[in-house]
């Protein structure tokens, strides 16, 4: 794989798409059901991984708790969208989130039993990549053409700002007034109420197919394996597609890495509580978003192989900078009281310096993934789009599984 090419100018980036569509009734009832799920699996996967570290003290069992939201996602997307084409995608929402509900009231009662949680987690992720394909086939069902574009911005704004709402702000506020189990609790009420707004949708049965549910697994298994296999022989003759592709992999290890490991780095190195874990996240929220405003006003004047590189670097100088926050904090401390100024306690120079990292960091990581990503949009050919993505897909899972 030769040296990337990837020297093209950052475009400016969408505007939040036009809200019109949302004057459709039927379109309205699932994008507020869309919200409420995206909201709700951000919410759990913070409160979750917030009460496995403070019961189990373990990263090994936080390993378990992110391969258990990961591992179906990966074994089953590739089929998920042909058993949607075989049901009726009305029905599948409904149960989809009616079924996450009910699993997740059950967790309250096994809070305390680690096996229990990861198994139910792996059911309710299961449902999840049921959900996700029946939503998107049924956005055509639901608007008119001329309204598609308009439609799936909406949505894919929408899976964007959930993040950042569930994750880093409405998680850990729960989480820090009302515990983890509190967190728990409002992503079932969430699931319920979508649940109750799909059964509002219009009914959408499945086109007949005459090799049955199970022959079209079968079958959509073996072709999803050929076009991955094409994927990779055309990423081998492309190489800043494939160089692309490996940037946006160490991204993804690098926020499993934090994933896993910040939990017990609140606690450990800055003495707080694992529920503290938003001091870190929220920062590097913002920082992404310090970014992505960043890119709109000066990427175009730097290629996008020097804006990677750049990111890679601030990544890496950010992951050693907070294993190195303590004698940094430290050095500030001392340095403060020789000057005569206010006294500063090691603890809180070493929280400040850890906020201040985490924001850079984040920084860093949005100038990798938005160049990295759009150069894949721009470059692909439309024939094989499809398959370099499914690639993609693999890559960023198999990434985040690196640091479990």
């Amino acid at each position: 794989m030769s040296e990337p090419q990837i020297t093209k100018e950052i475009p400016d980036f969408q505007q939040p798409p036009d809200v019109g569509v949302l004057r459709n009734g039927a379109f309205l009832r699932l994008w507020i059901a869309q919200l409420l799920t995206q909201i709700g699996g951000n919410v759990v996967l913070y409160g979750l991984t917030v009460l496995v570290a403070e019961r189990s003290g373990s990263t090994s069992a936080l390993s378990l708790l992110f391969l258990s939201f990961l591992v179906p996602a990966v074994a089953l997307s590739p089929i998920s969208g042909v058993w949607v084409d075989r049901l009726d995608k009305r029905l599948v929402l409904i149960v989809a989130n009616f079924t996450r509900a009910v699993a997740f009231f059950l967790m309250l009662g096994s809070v305390d039993t680690l096996g229990i949680v990861l198994l139910l987690n792996i059911f309710a992720s299961f449902m999840t990549t049921i959900f996700a394909p029946a939503e998107l086939a049924m956005i055509p069902m639901l608007v008119r053409r001329d309204q598609l574009t308009s439609a799936n911005g909406l949505f894919t704004f929408t899976l964007n700002a959930a993040f950042a709402l569930g994750f880093a702000l409405i998680g850990p506020a729960v989480v820090r007034i009302a515990g983890p189990e509190a967190s728990i609790t409002l992503v079932a009420i969430l699931f319920l109420f979508a649940g109750v707004l799909c059964i509002g949708l219009p009914a959408a049965p499945p086109a007949s197919h005459a090799d049955g549910l199970i022959g079209s697994t079968r079958s959509s298994t073996r072709t999803t394996t050929s076009e991955l296999v094409e994927g990779l022989r055309y990423i081998r003759a492309h190489g800043s597609v494939g160089w692309s592709l490996l940037y946006l992999a160490i991204a993804a290890s690098v926020v499993g890495l934090m994933g896993v490991l910040g939990p017990d780095y609140v606690a450990d190195a800055l003495g707080l509580e694992a529920r503290d874990f938003w001091l870190i996240v929220l920062p590097i929220g913002l920082g992404v978003v310090t970014g992505i405003l960043a890119l709109n006003s000066w990427g175009k004047a730097v290629s996008r192989r020097r804006l990677i590189e750049g990111g890679l670097l601030g990544v890496g100088a950010g992951l050693a900078l907070l294993a190195l926050a303590e004698p940094i904090s430290a050095a500030i401390s001392d340095g403060a009281s020789s000057l005569g100024g206010l006294p500063i306690g090691p603890g809180a120079s070493a929280l400040a310096t850890v906020i201040f990292v985490a924001y850079f960091a984040g920084a860093a990581y949005g100038l990798v993934a938005i160049p990295a990503q759009t150069a894949l949009q721009e470059e692909l050919p439309v024939e094989v789009r499809g398959r370099v993505f499914g690639v993609l897909n693999m890559l960023v899972s198999l990434g985040s599984f690196v640091p479990i």
